[in-house]
Order: structure tokens, then sequence, then C-alpha cells
């Protein structure tokens, strides 16, 4: 696997649109590529942010999650929320590298990301093409922050093993790669977290990828996510009361 991190100019709300950025950085790409983006260059193209000084932060994570636990941070002054069932900081609102704005997630990433896909490949002329959108996210126990897919469009984002036998014969029931978020972390790392200005990764040589000619399905994109009581760790998630967002008001 080759990943190629591109550098861009600094994107704000004065630059020009999607299409013109996409086409000015990504070179012409190779058969059986992945194109990873930032999901803040992407909001910041789609207008999803907010001067910091019209709007109350709380009031906006709020707004935005899905739902959220009613308790800060009392360290950090973070709220846990989940959006787009992603147990996520905030809402995946961020103030860094957003020129005086709170920048949100995109509308609906998924479909943004089937907009770049048709895009890029009738600009290349190409059939094997993946996108992927990201953002950085934490891990319970862990410090520090990784990559993680919101929206994909051109692949299988989940290789299931199950009916599979190990090295050793035995059958394996329930063993699932995630290869969107293994990509989005490993692309995550070269783009940085700070003012490296690379929101840009191409990844090539990626034989374990299966790709499509289509964006995902409706299922597909259900079945990239666990529904809630499914999860192994309900019983941590499901022992605190959360509140109902923006979207259940």
């Amino acid at each position: 696997m080759k990943l190629k991190a591109v550098k861009t100019e600094i994107i704000t709300n004065n630059n020009p649109g999607l299409h013109f950025f996409l086409k000015k950085y990504i070179p012409p790409l190779k058969e059986k590529s992945i194109v990873v983006l930032t999901s803040k260059v992407l909001s910041i193209f789609e207008k999803r942010y907010i001067k910091n000084n019209k709007v109350d932060k709380k009031s906006l994570i709020k707004k935005e999650a899905d739902c959220y636990y009613p308790h800060p941070n009392k360290e950090w002054n973070i709220i846990l929320t989940i959006k787009n069932n992603i147990l996520i900081p905030s809402a995946g609102i961020d103030e860094s590298n957003g020129f005086g704005h709170y920048i949100l997630w995109p509308k609906n990433p998924f479909k943004s990301a089937a907009k770049i896909w048709i895009y890029l490949r009738n600009l290349y002329k190409i059939k094997g093409l993946g996108v992927i959108i990201t953002d950085s996210k934490t891990t319970p126990l862990r410090w520090g922050t990784t990559g993680i897919t919101i929206g994909y469009c051109g692949f299988q984002a989940v290789k299931d093993y199950a009916g599979k036998s190990d090295i050793f014969r035995k059958k394996l029931r329930v063993t699932k790669a995630n290869i969107a978020d293994g990509l989005a972390a490993s692309a995550v790392v070269l783009m940085g977290e700070g003012a490296e200005q690379t929101p840009i990764v191409i990844i090539e040589d990626v034989k374990f990828v299966i790709f499509q000619n289509r964006p995902p399905t409706k299922k597909e994109i259900n079945g990239f996510s666990i529904d809630l009581k499914d999860d192994l760790y309900y019983p941590i998630l499901s022992s605190v009361k959360w509140a109902p967002g923006g979207k259940k008001q």
C-alpha cells in the first residue's frame, strides 16, 4: 500500500469551489486508487460553518448531535455525543484551522463522497476509484486521535470473514475487517492535526480492496454501522442517560 499526502493552499470561505480545488490538487489518478479527503475541507466548501461569536458552542453541539451526554468533561469541557451512529466528541464540531468559525460535519457525508467519486471518475476517465471522507476521533483509554470514515464511495467498506477458516482451519464466526476505517486511520496520520496543510491523501496499491462500479447502497451504508443494542459496548453506552439532540427535538 502506498500513500501520498497532497499539500494545498489554506482553505477558507474565500476559496473557489470544490471541483476547482479537486482538479487543482489531485493529479491524474491510476486505476484502483483511493482519494481521502478530510471532512473539514469538504465542510468549508459546503458552507457548513458558523462564526464562533454568533452562537454558543454547547448549544450548537446539542443541536448537531443525535444525542449527547448532558454532563461535559470537567477538565476539557468537552461534550460526549453520538452523531451518525458514531461516538464522537462535540458532534464533530471543530475550531482548529477554522478561520474564526465552528466547522460542522458535512450534512450528508455519503452523498458528498458519491458526488466527488462521480466527478473524479469522469475527470480522469477511470473506473476503479474509492473516495473516503475522514475526521479524527478519540479512543477510550488512549491518548491522541486517529482517523475514522464518516462517508465513503466506490468500494466495499467491510470485509466479512464469517464462515471462512483461520490458519488452523477453525471456522470464524463473527470476524469482520473494517477496511474503510483502516484506510482512514492510515491517511489521517499523514494529514496531521496541526499546520501541515495536507487535507488530501491518495492511496494506491491496495490489492485487498474490492472496488465497486457504483456508490454504496442504503443497505451497505446501514451495514457499515452497528445498532446500539447489538454493539459489544452496549452495557457501557446504555449505562448513562443520553439526552436527545437537535434531530430528535
